[in-house]
């Protein structure tokens, strides 16, 4: 079948064409233009193109049947109502707002422009179902967060069924503050070849199941992926079929499952040599997170003379003292992992690069730091 491109960052087009895409009559391609080579099997709904935060690109396809079974789970999981879409439409997770919504049979409610807490307690008052949900990324709760002092905030936080979180680690302290105003988390773990989150709160949903093999966490149920587009090796070498038949996705990330509860403790290939040894900077990241002034704060490798690598904190300006939060993120982190992976240096700028998706620009850090 051939594709029909929609631009993703149109929240409308991509709500008006998803009817069509989901009952597989008109593909959809979001975030890029397809060749007219680009052909997709039967079933398919969108082919999905991301690059995360690793600068490499990717072409996801996702049949009708794997977003569905993922909007049921959810359903079965944490109830069916009406949603309000504050993620752009052209990524995963808001593309599954939309299509929880139309499973649903429900109108979603869409925030329009750049995201703020007025804009949120707007789009929230449009909401009319009994049942409320939505979903955010970590910074635009720290943005909801901030502004809790306002009331409507604070009561437009606390009208949702469940807001979920995902795309990046929700730190606990935040989790707190935001159930301390009222409102009800649910944190989620997935990715484009899961149809989203099929993790809450580190349980997976229905028919979902989860596993470590080797330290890395693998897959399997009816919400994954069909596979990329014009990348049959690339399918390959992630989509794997045990021998009883079942289909694994190996995510790439390190963690483990303890009594059927799934922990993430980061991304495999997000560790340096610093040393001699192995410093894993997503555990280093959550540690300066906790740091206040650096709930934001990403954490990325740099060349070092003396040992090899090392890695700087870049943060985003504000009220707070950034030689002071340097010195306390370094104490963290020794306190916590040792010495040697505490981070060399703290970098501030008015704002960091960002994704649409609300994600930190890794990959532009990292060319600002080979320039």
């Amino acid at each position: 079948m051939r594709l029909t491109a929609i631009d993703g960052a149109d929240a409308r087009a991509v709500q008006a064409a998803l009817p069509a895409a989901l009952d597989g009559s008109r593909p959809l391609a979001l975030g890029f233009a397809p060749d007219a080579s680009d052909t997709v099997p039967d079933g398919t709904a969108v082919v999905i193109a991301t690059s995360g935060s690793s600068g490499i690109p990717k072409r996801v396809i996702l049949s009708a049947d794997a977003l569905r079974a993922s909007a049921e789970a959810t359903a079965a999981r944490i109830g069916e109502g009406q949603w309000m879409l504050a993620l752009p439409a052209g990524y995963v997770a808001g593309l599954q707002v939309l299509a929880r919504s139309l499973s649903a049979g429900e109108t979603p409610v869409l925030l329009d422009g750049r995201f703020t807490a007025e804009a949120f307690v707007e789009a929230t008052s449009a909401l009319t179902a009994e049942r409320k949900y939505t979903s955010l990324v970590p910074a635009q709760l720290r943005t909801l967060l901030d502004a809790a002092g306002d009331r409507r905030v604070k009561e437009a936080l606390a009208a949702y069924d469940a807001i979920l979180i995902g795309g990046q680690w929700l730190e606990h302290h935040q989790r707190d503050r935001a159930e301390e105003l009222g409102a009800r988390i649910v944190s989620t773990y997935g990715s484009s070849e899961t149809s989203g989150g099929c993790v809450y709160d580190g349980v997976p949903l229905d028919g979902v199941s989860v596993v470590a093999v080797d330290g890395e966490l693998r897959i399997a149920g009816p919400t994954l992926a069909s596979g990329y587009l014009g990348d049959g090796e690339l399918t390959d070498r992630v989509f794997r079929t045990d021998p009883d038949g079942v289909r694994w996705y190996r995510t790439g990330d390190a963690g483990d499952v303890t009594d059927g509860v799934v922990a993430v403790r980061g991304r495999i290939d997000n560790v340096i040599v610093s040393g001699g040894i192995n410093i894993s900077l997503d555990q280093v990241e959550r540690i300066v997170r906790t740091v206040p002034g650096l709930e934001g704060a990403v954490v990325m490798a740099i060349p070092d003379e003396r040992w090899g690598e090392a890695s700087v904190i870049f943060a985003a300006t504000g009220a707070f003292d950034a030689e002071q939060a340097y010195h306390e993120a370094r104490a963290r982190v020794a306190a916590e992992l040792g010495k040697h992976a505490r981070p060399a240096q703290l970098e501030t700028s008015p704002e960091l690069p960002m994704l649409p998706s609300g994600k930190p620009d890794r990959e532009m850090l990292r060319r600002m730091i080979l320039d």
